[in-house]
């Protein structure tokens, strides 16, 4: 009998299976069992919330079943503080993404919603993961609906922005397919024990110059995914070709997708070299969020400019990782679910204005608030949201990241302080050119306000960035024993390290026999 998290994974893949079989010369259907499966998923992930023990750091709702035993793989499934709430987003954000979508899609609808399905499979098995070989597998299946949603249902210029968001991806992920074969086979020499299993590989010591090397190429995959500063490249031409489906999806999950990677594999399995390298990190995450900022500033499109607020904002939540103490982490954990609700919802209101009027630029907009008040409403709400206007979600994770960033280094502290009141000035102002003043286009005057399908859209993540931002306690409970212990053994292995002394042999033999640990006591 399967457990809960296998049916939450598999259930949208077999609905991506009725879409394709039922579905042809059918949009109306494939409609309808598309959001009814995703809904019945996100139904399904509700016990998770409930049953979690919010006071046990392990692995709960675990499965495990051994797949290909010889080679050391099995199918390993678990969730603990740090992924609960990223699989109830994921789930959220799929059926509301499906409805938004209702109809903006009017070709290969049938491929559309098994994609959409397909992708939401791929999410929440990379979230559920805890093998490394199977957190791979779903960490590259996922890209290949991506991949159809950005270059089918995009824009002009999709082809473009779909190779480079692949092209960019699988660089990263060819780094950690490298270091997680490495790190196994460095496992088994040392233990003689070849395994994938997460669990036990948390328990194992690598030498430090081998910890700076795995975590370099785990750590550049994550970050290209983030994307992190450098690496943000691909996101503006992949949010702006994307259907509003794909970039509520690439902004609400997927780019938690590198984060989460951080905080689940670089900081557990590399803790010394996560140490060495935080300030290093910590100047680029602060670099991303200045910059975002002032780019986003300057930008004519609505979506492009939500585009770079993201690597404002990501750029957060990699600085509350790093700053390496529980108010940072948990910070940066909730931060991960607050971008996915206020980055998402202004992806929608982006989508459904322009389904009205087929432009995105601000200079054709203004004096919305006199025609369609319903959606001006939501529209500021998602704004202040987005900038941190305590009440709301994005104050709470704010605040929890800025005080672990102080009391890491009260400099970066204030300078990505900074970044909230760029935040402020380019969400402001752009709002206040699309809804303020009056209408000076004529296009303007008739549009229709929000219909019942579109209320529906927008009120889940309204009512959560309210929840959130009054008592948040309903959320950093689930996450909190996780980010303690996750924080303790980070400084834990620390200690350890500096107690033993870290070698590196280079034989001619293998290069998986190349690292070499020798312990001894002082």
């Amino acid at each position: 009998m399967p457990g809960l998290l296998t049916i939450l994974i598999f259930f949208p893949l077999a609905g991506a299976v009725i879409v394709m079989l039922f579905g042809r010369g059918r949009d109306n259907f494939s409609r309808v069992a598309a959001l009814a499966v995703s809904i019945v998923d996100f139904v399904l992930a509700i016990p998770l919330f409930l049953r979690f023990r919010a006071d046990a750091h392990t692995m709960q709702f675990v499965e495990r079943v051994p797949w290909v035993e010889n080679l050391g793989i099995s199918y390993h499934l678990g969730i603990d503080g740090i992924s609960l709430l990223l699989v109830l987003i994921t789930t959220l954000l799929t059926w509301i993404s499906i409805l938004a979508s209702w109809t903006a899609i009017t070709s290969r609808v049938r491929e559309f919603m098994a994609a959409m399905l397909l992708l939401e499979t791929g999410m929440l098995g990379v979230f559920c993961s805890i093998d490394l070989f199977l957190f791979y597998v779903f960490w590259e299946a996922m890209l290949i609906p991506m991949y159809l949603l950005i270059g089918v249902w995009g824009g002009e210029r999709r082809i473009y922005a779909t190779i480079k968001f692949v092209l960019f991806t699988l660089a990263g992920s060819l780094l950690m397919l490298v270091a997680i074969i490495y790190l196994y086979f460095l496992h088994g020499q040392e233990t003689g024990v070849y395994t994938f299993d997460l669990v036990t590989l948390y328990g194992f010591s690598v030498a430090r110059e081998a910890q700076y090397w795995l975590f370099a190429a785990f750590f550049l995959s994550f970050a290209i995914k983030v994307p992190l500063f450098p690496f943000h490249t691909w996101l503006p031409d992949a949010h702006v070709e994307a259907p509003t489906a794909g970039s509520v999806i690439l902004a609400g999950v997927l780019l938690k997708m590198g984060t989460y990677g951080m905080v689940r594999f670089c900081l557990p399995l590399f803790p010394l070299a996560s140490l060495h390298f935080t300030p290093l990190i910590m100047v680029f995450s602060v670099i991303g969020i200045i910059y975002g900022a002032l780019v986003a500033m300057v930008q004519p499109d609505i979506k492009k400019l939500v585009a770079y607020s993201s690597v404002s904002h990501l750029g957060f939540v990699v600085l509350g990782i790093f700053a390496l103490n529980v108010q940072g982490l948990q910070g940066g954990i909730i931060q991960m679910v607050n971008h996915g609700l206020s980055t998402g919802a202004l992806f929608l209101i982006v989508g459904m204005i322009y389904e009205r009027r087929h432009t995105r630029l601000i200079s054709d907009f203004g004096g919305l608030a006199r025609t369609i008040p319903v959606f001006a409403t939501f529209f500021m709400i998602t704004t202040m949201s987005s900038i941190g206007v305590p009440g709301l979600n994005g104050f709470v994770g704010e605040f929890l990241i800025l005080l672990g960033a102080f009391k890491a280094s009260w400099v970066l502290g204030v300078i990505a302080t900074t970044g909230i009141v760029l935040a402020a000035v380019y969400m402001l102002w752009m709002f206040q050119r699309v809804v303020w003043g009056e209408v000076t286009h004529e296009e303007n005057r008739g549009l229709t306000d929000l219909s019942i399908r579109e209320w529906v859209v927008m009120l889940p993540l309204v009512l959560l960035m309210f929840w959130i931002g009054i008592y948040p306690k309903t959320f950093l409970s689930k996450t909190e024993t996780s980010a303690k212990h996750l924080i303790s053994h980070v400084h834990g292995r620390q200690m350890q390290g500096s107690d033993r002394d870290y070698a590196l042999d280079l034989p001619n033999r293998t290069p998986f026999a190349s690292l070499k640990y020798h312990g001894r006591s002082k």
